[in-house]
């Protein structure tokens, strides 16, 4: 769990996307107390170079084959002494290494949730970045970590605000006592003003530009459709064991409040900073300390004001799609995230329009089955089904757009 000199063994699963980044830029600024065991990518050679000569971990995974035999040449080549391991079940060992203390889960996607199952499984401090762990599987997950006594952390800016406006009880987690609901901020994304029209035209780049967060495309897409939105409902949810009818979207354009708490003697608690990954990541890392993230200091007079608004789900619909989903329950937000993975995929490929995204997402969920999450495997195989469905729809469009709950 530490070496000789006490330092506690981080795995970054995900290591060179942006949570990752962020996530390296705060392990950098604390070399005294963490050291870097292993670090993950799909078939990013060059970025994961760079980050082992760096860091110097252990490991380093690439789960695309090939990529990892390019990768241990050319770390080779460079005198580096890290062992590198090709192939998915390399991310579940280096998740689950008994030398590891921390494991960072920020694979975007369905592909994270075996390894950061892993991670609860062995008991880990697991950072969950990865919110399809919850979304698609939240059952099983949150009984693994109860079961190997793993220490689950938000790292999604608004879980972890919440979690930091929990009480916290006498066993040093935080609790829910006298809270009366949970107010999760939302941005708007980038055509929060747009109407219809304009959103229907949105391009890629479009979409890819938030207005206030650093966001990989995929997510950054799941921002502009709202569809994060409603991912971080059902992940809500499981975090903090409430209903959905106990949380509320509350758009707030200027990402300064990152959520907020409301109890039942009328008092709201609210978390606020700017918008930088590293401040939770550092809370996850550090809690119950808190530790330098190299982040800004908030200055209330620059911001000025903070906006409130109901969010649109007319104009947003994926929103309204994966609040039904959940309320369906099963497999069906398995099923949904599928569907969202391959529609937005679609999108930024060219291959639909923008708001065709939510038609696709709702035609898969009208077209699979929905059944019980007894294991893993049932799982994926919702995930499999979806996937397979939303990619017919998508080669079958042609240049017709889709119609919602299309027959």
């Amino acid at each position: 769990m530490m070496t000789p000199t006490g330092k506690q063994q981080v795995t970054v699963l995900g290591s060179t996307g942006s949570i990752g980044v962020n996530t390296l830029d705060v392990l950098a600024r604390h070399p005294e107390r963490f050291a870097v065991h292993a670090l993950t990518a799909q078939r990013s050679v060059a970025a994961l170079r760079d980050q082992c000569l760096a860091h110097a971990p252990r490991y380093a995974v690439m789960t695309d084959e090939g990529a990892a035999e390019e990768l241990a040449r050319e770390l080779t080549r460079a005198g580096s002494a890290t062992t590198v391991l090709g192939g998915a079940a390399a991310l579940d060992e280096v998740a689950a290494d008994p030398a590891v203390a921390v494991v960072m889960a920020s694979i975007v996607g369905a592909a994270g949730l075996p390894a950061t199952l892993a991670a609860a499984r062995a008991g880990k401090r697991v950072l969950l970045a990865n919110k399809e762990a919850l979304v698609m599987a939240g059952a099983l997950f949150m009984s693994a970590v109860r079961d190997a006594g793993a220490l689950l952390l938000p790292i999604d800016s608004e879980h972890n605000a919440i979690f930091q406006c929990l009480p916290v009880d006498a066993s040093a987690r935080p609790g829910l006592a006298g809270v009366e609901r949970i107010l999760l901020t939302a941005s708007g994304g980038p055509f929060r003003t747009w109407d219809t029209a304009r959103i229907a035209a949105a391009t890629p780049d479009q979409a890819c530009a938030h207005p206030n967060w650093s966001m990989g495309r995929k997510i950054s897409v799941d921002s502009a459709t709202l569809m994060n939105k409603g991912l971080e409902l059902a992940e809500a949810c499981w975090l903090f064991g409430v209903g959905p009818e106990r949380v509320t979207i509350v758009v707030h354009p200027q990402s300064v409040i990152h959520s907020l708490v409301q109890y039942r003697d009328g008092s709201v608690l609210a978390q606020l900073g700017n918008p930088d990954m590293r401040t939770p990541i550092a809370y996850g890392l550090g809690w119950p300390e808190r530790l330098a993230a190299g982040v800004m200091p908030l200055d209330l007079f620059e911001t000025a004001r903070l906006d409130f608004e109901a969010p649109d789900e007319e104009r947003f619909p994926c929103l309204r799609i994966a609040r039904e989903a959940i309320a369906a329950g099963g497999t069906t937000m398995a099923a949904c995230n599928a569907a969202n993975e391959v529609a937005v995929a679609g999108f930024l490929d060219g291959a639909i329009g923008f708001m065709d995204i939510p038609a696709v997402i709702e035609n898969t969920l009208a077209r699979v089955k929905r059944v019980e999450p007894e294991s893993l495997a049932v799982v994926e195989a919702a995930d499999d089904e979806a996937r397979l469905v939303a990619a017919e729809l998508l080669r079958s469009r042609g240049s017709r757009p889709l119609a919602q709950s299309e027959p």
